[in-house]
C-alpha cells in the first residue's frame, strides 16, 4: 500500500447516490430504460464496502461507471489525474447523479476496471509515473499480478470503484484480494464494486444490492443467485452437470 499521510480526511466518503431526474435529458437513453434502473431513486451506500451485483447486462457496471464518472474519474479507468479515452462508450447516466458527501474532500480515489488494466497500464508509462507502481512494469506483469500490485502500491486512505475484479484473478487471488481489502477497510477506505464472484462478495463488512428486473435491492450473501449457484454445483457437481447435458442434447 502506498505511504499513508497524516491529517487527511478519513472515509468514509460518500453517503448515498441520488438519481435527479430533471437531470435526464434523454429519457430514452439505454441506462434509464434497464429494469433495474426505471425505479431507480436512490442508493445508500455500506461506509466500507458496498458490492453491485446481477446479471450481465443488468446494469451493476453501468451504475459503477456513472458513479465513478461523478467523482471525477476517467471512464476507462484510472485516478483523476488520467484522461485518457481509446473509445467513448461510457453512458449519460452520470450526468443525473448526484452524490450525497459525508466530506467534501476525498484525498484519493480510483476506478480500477479489469477489462481496461492495460489501456491504464499504458497511460501510466506515458505519464512517466511507473516508478509509483512498484518495481516492475505493469506490462511485465500476469494479468492478476499487475491488478494486485496496483492496488497494493497505490491504494490507501481513499474511495475506490472496482469493476469485476474477479476477471483478472484466480480463486487463490481472490482470497488474497479479501485480505487486501480488509486491510485497506482498516485505513479508512471506501469501496464500491461490481462483481459475479460469489468468493469476493463473501468479505462480510459490506452492503450487497442486487440488480434484476425488480429494481435494485439490498439482499443477503447466501439469497444470491452466484451464492446459490456455485453452492447447488459444488455440492453435486456430477449431478447437475448430468441434468445440463441431459437437457442440452433433447
Amino acid at each position: 500500500m502506498k505511504k499513508l499521510k497524516q491529517g487527511v480526511t478519513p472515509g468514509p466518503f460518500i453517503e448515498s447516490v441520488v438519481l435527479d431526474r430533471s437531470r435526464i435529458y434523454d429519457p430514452e437513453h439505454y441506462a434509464f430504460q434497464l429494469p433495474a434502473m426505471r425505479g431507480f431513486s436512490s442508493l445508500d451506500l455500506h461506509p466500507q464496502v458496498t458490492f453491485l451485483v446481477g446479471e450481465n447486462g443488468s446494469g451493476k457496471s453501468t451504475m459503477l461507471e456513472a458513479m465513478a464518472i461523478a467523482n471525477g474519474l476517467n471512464a476507462e479507468g484510472g485516478s483523476r489525474n488520467m484522461l485518457f479515452a481509446t473509445r467513448e462508450s461510457h453512458s449519460e447516466l452520470h450526468k443525473a447523479l448526484r452524490l450525497r458527501r459525508y466530506h467534501a474532500l476525498v484525498p484519493d480515489a480510483w476506478f480500477l476496471r479489469a477489462e481496461s488494466l492495460f489501456n491504464v497500464a499504458t497511460e501510466i508509462e506515458n505519464l512517466g509515473v511507473g516508478d509509483n507502481y512498484g518495481a516492475r512494469s505493469l506490462h511485465e506483469q500476469s494479468h492478476g499480478e499487475a491488478f494486485m500490485s496496483l492496488i497494493e502500491s497505490r491504494f490507501g486512505q481513499g474511495l475506490y470503484f472496482l469493476d469485476e475484479p474477479e476477471a483478472a484473478l484466480s480463486p487463490q487471488r481472490q482470497l488474497e484480494f479479501l485480505v487486501l481489502l480488509h486491510q485497506l477497510v482498516g485505513l479508512d477506505s471506501q469501496f464500491v464494486i461490481a462483481t459475479h464472484s460469489p468468493i469476493i462478495m463473501s468479505y462480510p463488512r459490506a452492503k450487497i444490492y442486487e440488480f434484476s428486473e425488480r429494481g435494485i435491492e439490498p439482499i443477503a450473501y447466501e439469497e444470491t443467485e452466484h451464492y446459490r449457484i456455485t453452492k447447488s454445483f459444488l455440492d453435486a457437481p456430477s449431478r447437475m452437470l448430468r441434468h445440463l447435458l441431459e437437457d442440452s442434447d433433447e
